[in-house]
């Protein structure tokens, strides 16, 4: 697939739906000074080359009752790094998974309601075929934690 090029209309209508993505069609277009048919036109670009990925609403997990955060560091073995993200990334508790370098292969990040929510959650990861060993962190504070991209 050919690489999207994007203008200034693209990042702001980008910017606009990251800060409120219920936000009309008409009041982007008022914002931005174009029309709607605009508007319309260049989200579903965007959505079709997978650049937006999809509206999703910005929830307090602390409110939810999720207040534990932690960051789990696995080391797979064998090169099955892919195989063993795909299953992780499919349990509710994880947020996002990371390839990184360095002594681990990969970081989950995942959110849970109670201490033994968390245990229970990190022993049965233990069990994971390819799964070596993993290192959990636990976020006492969390300082920022917003996913939007200041483009």
């Amino acid at each position: 697939m050919a690489k999207l090029i994007l203008d200034n209309k693209d990042y702001n209508i980008i910017r606009l739906v990251q800060s409120n993505a219920r936000m009309p069609f008409k009041e982007i277009a008022k914002k931005l000074k174009i029309s709607e048919g605009t508007v319309f036109n260049r989200l579903e670009k965007l959505k079709k080359a997978g650049i937006i990925k999809g509206f999703k609403a910005i929830v307090d997990y602390e409110l939810l009752g999720y207040e534990i955060t932690s960051i789990i560091c696995l080391r797979i073995s064998n090169g099955r790094i892919s195989q063993v993200e795909a299953e992780i990334s499919k349990m509710p508790e994880v947020l996002a998974v990371y390839d990184t370098t360095g002594e681990y292969d990969s970081i989950a990040i995942c959110k849970f309601k109670t201490r033994s929510k968390m245990n229970e959650f990190i022993k049965n990861m233990l069990t994971i075929k390819h799964v070596e060993r993993t290192n959990t962190y636990l976020v006492l504070n969390t300082v920022k934690e917003d996913f939007t991209v200041n483009i």
